[in-house]
């Protein structure tokens, strides 16, 4: 089974589009992303959690410390545990995508 090898969009190349599509300055949609990505990262922060309609929910996440190998050497390693963000997709979202 070929698959075809697509380009993925650039930022800028979505903020072009979103501009160009929703009749918005370049600079208005840039803004825009960048205060939504404050606003995902503070309510993550405070709530656990940020719901993106029609995209899915950011998820706070805490991984366990663990014990690795180097590749390099493969010696043990002990790898500390941290804190992380998962993104869930929406229902939504995978329907679409999955047709």
């Amino acid at each position: 089974m070929a698959t075809t090898a697509t380009k993925r969009l650039t930022q800028t190349e979505i903020v072009n589009q979103l501009a160009e599509t929703s009749g918005l300055k370049k600079t208005d949609v840039k803004g825009l992303f960048d205060a939504l990505a404050n606003l995902a990262s503070d309510e993550v922060k405070k709530n656990g959690e940020f719901t993106l309609p029609g995209f899915g929910k950011l998820v706070k996440a805490t991984r366990k410390a663990r014990e690795g190998r180097n590749p390099a050497t493969g010696k043990p390693i002990k790898i500390p545990a941290k804190t992380t963000v998962k993104f869930r997709l929406g229902k939504a979202m995978k329907d679409a995508v999955g047709e």
